[in-house]
């Protein structure tokens, strides 16, 4: 199935990308100034920081448009009350990644679709949550993931589609959990461009 309204994606992630292009969405990419994200405020909620954020990037680049179809999208990890972002070094990621060894967490995502016309914009926003487990891996199996670096750039320190054999998803989509939750972007998808 193809779909003939193009998108814009506000990223850079490849993970987004390819979903996408898999999907049979026909887009292309315009990524966000570094400046349209900003840290968690105090008292928000992980589902208002995550839905923000994705809101933020959407804006930043159809800003920059006189019109057309953005989408933004941001990703995090919680295990327990703690917000698992993207590890700064390695040794940040072998922390993040030992907190949440043998630990049931979930993976957060938020998109904010942006149809931007001439004298008007509308914008849909929601969030997905999926639920993992991530086996209790020895300290050597965590060692030589780290060897990788492919845990760079990956919010929880981890991609989901490079560890099967020790994360595993008891409840919700996996398409959450490599970048893109495709059943909820769809439906906003469909919201936006069916015909009134």
């Amino acid at each position: 199935m193809s779909f003939e309204r193009p998108l814009i994606l506000a990223s850079a992630s490849p993970q987004r990308s390819r979903l996408l292009t898999e999907a049979g969405f026909a887009f292309e990419i315009m990524v966000p100034d570094g400046r349209a994200e900003d840290g968690r405020r105090p008292r928000e909620n992980p589902e208002a920081y995550v839905k923000r954020l994705a809101f933020q990037k959407a804006k930043d680049v159809s800003d920059k448009i006189a019109c057309g179809l953005v989408l933004g999208g941001d990703t995090i990890v919680l295990c327990g009350e703690s917000i698992l972002e993207k590890p700064i070094d390695r040794n940040d990621a072998r922390t993040i990644l030992k907190q949440l060894r043998g630990q049931k967490h979930q993976v957060l995502s938020g998109l904010c679709l942006m149809q931007k016309e001439s004298r008007s914009t509308t914008i849909l926003s929601s969030t997905d949550t999926t639920h993992l487990l991530m086996q209790p891996i020895s300290d050597a199996a965590l060692e030589s993931y780290l060897d990788t670096e492919i845990w760079q750039g990956k919010s929880g320190a981890f991609g989901y589609q490079d560890c099967r054999d020790w994360i595993e998803i008891v409840e919700g989509s996996e398409s959450n959990v490599v970048g893109l939750p495709l059943e909820l972007f769809r439906k906003m998808y469909a919201r936006l461009t069916l015909p009134i």
